[in-house]
């Protein structure tokens, strides 16, 4: 007996911290993440009254932006990081919204480097069957269901997610909260950065688009004819490896949530190699900058 309560004791005890993390602070916060260091650069320097914690190798900083009480992370790059590292914020703070703010690659041939996009939903493209070929064309299983045309081998699929509010469900699109887009398009416009600290410069001024169609994935995207194919079948103006992924944990937990992408390429589409080693930090700026005006016009829900 006293065996059989030594070896529960020890189950228990191990399963505690999966049960319930221990919250860094009590404060209602906004999140606002970002995936790649050159990202929070301005963002992290604009924080007063700064307090810097790790939990699980994430550095979170907690402060004020804009006049807001926020918390700082970074997501690290890709789908799976940007999930598990909203979530691991979502666990360890009280998160009223989350804000994201960074880079992506231009779809829309309408837009140019350094613009900033604040779309209004967001999809996972790369949520696939890799189709075999038959007779010289790719052939999806008869069971699959191809809600998007096919890029070569690739059909996108909707996402299975649950959430307490509906359970399990399929669909591809997550949206943008509504009063977090509407405060966006209240954003007058100002001057944003047209040349980087070398003095490359950009052809034209960059401007502020609110609306339309974002896609992320885990891939990397430089590539002209798929750049093509995303316009077309997505209407997407922007293209990234982290939005859709935040978008998802955002919705199954029913948190308001806005993404801010500024241009650093044209994801295949411009002339010459990709531009992204040029403009990184005057796009990050530039989104930065952004985001900044939004916290400051934007009220919380609570």
């Amino acid at each position: 007996m006293r065996i059989f309560v030594f070896v529960l004791g020890l189950l228990l005890a191990c399963a505690a911290p999966a049960q319930a993390a221990d919250r860094l602070d009590a404060t209602p916060r906004i999140a606002v993440i970002s995936a790649y260091e050159p990202e929070w650069k301005a963002l992290k320097a604009a924080v007063a009254d700064g307090k810097s914690q790790s939990v699980n190798g994430v550095e979170f900083v907690t402060g004020m932006l804009a006049g807001r009480p926020v918390v700082l992370l970074l997501s690290g790059v890709s789908m799976v990081n940007a999930a598990m590292n909203t979530q691991l914020a979502l666990e360890r703070f009280d998160i009223t919204a989350i804000v994201v703010s960074g880079i992506a690659g231009g779809v829309d041939p309408s837009l140019h480097i350094g613009d900033v996009v604040v779309a209004g939903r967001w999809g996972q493209y790369l949520e696939a069957i890799f189709a075999r070929e038959v007779d010289g064309k790719f052939q999806p299983p008869p069971w699959a269901n191809t809600p998007f045309p096919n890029y070569g081998m690739i059909f996108p699929q909707d996402v299975s997610v649950r959430s307490a509010k509906v359970g399990m469900e399929k669909r591809f699109w997550f949206e943008a909260d509504a009063s977090m887009m509407a405060a966006a398009g209240k954003i007058e416009a100002a001057k944003l950065k047209e040349c980087t600290a070398q003095q490359d410069c950009l052809s034209r001024a960059p401007r502020l688009v609110v609306g339309g169609n974002g896609v992320s994935g885990q891939a990397f995207v430089d590539n002209a004819a798929f750049r093509q194919y995303a316009f077309k079948t997505f209407e997407a103006r922007v293209l990234d490896m982290e939005s859709a992924a935040i978008a998802t944990v955002a919705y199954a937990n029913g948190v308001p949530f806005i993404a801010f992408r500024s241009l650093s390429d044209l994801a295949g589409g411009g002339e010459g190699v990709n531009e992204i080693r040029t403009f990184i930090q005057l796009a990050s700026d530039n989104s930065a900058a952004v985001v900044q005006r939004f916290l400051a016009l934007w009220t919380p829900p609570r």
